[in-house]
């Protein structure tokens, strides 16, 4: 198994960054969708295809119509006022854990050598629709003790049950190669794309690092789209019907 780096944007470096984001889809897709929005609202520059042969053999089409390989898909975000966040995500990853241990250390091992000292994995947490809390949980000491005193909300009893998958890994294994990992984590139902829980994790990240990027500023308007995309005709409906209730803020 190998890892291969298709560049997409010269030169072949990663350049000058405040820290890296990372997601995968998983539970209510919180981290998937908030890396979404933040391309979406920001001016955002593929830089590199990053192809592990771990990944289910499955090719899609691409956004020129152009048949791609799986990959993940790393992205540098620019604000402004000069702020520079990289982002890497990708819509699957290995199907078995022993080829999700090896494509988390062939990652981190590159991603160490060009340069990356910070990497936030965003993920979301199964929980009751009335807890609606946002928290960062590292994986060295010396990352904890530095993130509290910063006044960012660090747990050391969740997630009870762990975590499991690559996101988990690569949240994980930053420290056997110099790099600072943690996961930053918001509550949601899961059910479904959880847009909210999305765009309160934006804002708590903006709120403890400062991140000086745009943020999407609607998460209603971000589910009226994505409402209009299976009901054209009927978005609006769909939307009040759904806020309605307690729950609307899961789907």
């Amino acid at each position: 198994m190998g890892l291969h780096i298709e560049w997409i944007k010269q030169p072949n470096t990663l350049g000058d960054h405040r820290m890296m984001l990372f997601a995968l889809p998983g539970v209510g897709n919180v981290g998937k969708a908030a890396l979404e929005g933040l391309t979406q609202v920001n001016q955002c520059t593929e830089l590199a295809r990053l192809h592990h042969t771990a990944l289910p053999p499955l090719a899609m089409l691409d956004e020129n119509g152009l048949l791609s390989p799986p990959h993940l898909s790393l992205c540098a975000i620019e604000s402004s006022t000069g702020v520079r966040i990289l982002t890497l995500t990708g819509t699957s990853q290995p199907l078995e854990s022993e080829h999700q241990g090896s494509m988390a250390q062939a990652l981190m091992s590159w991603l160490s050598e060009q340069g990356v000292k910070e990497l936030y994995v965003l993920a979301g947490l199964m929980d009751g629709p009335t807890r609606k809390e946002c928290f960062v949980v590292p994986s060295s000491a010396e990352h904890r003790i530095d993130l509290e005193a910063s006044s960012v909300d660090v747990r050391r009893d969740e997630p009870r049950s762990g975590a499991i998958g690559l996101a988990a890994l690569m949240a994980s294994v930053g420290p056997l190669h110099g790099v600072r990992s943690a996961c930053a984590i918001a509550t949601t139902v899961g059910a479904s794309g959880d847009v909210f829980a999305s765009q309160r994790l934006l804002e708590a990240l903006d709120g403890w690092f400062d991140l000086g990027i745009a943020l999407p500023a609607d998460a209603q308007a971000m589910l009226t789209e994505k409402l209009a995309a299976l009901a054209p005709k009927n978005k609006e409906d769909y939307v009040s019907e759904l806020t309605e209730s307690p729950d609307a803020f899961y789907m």
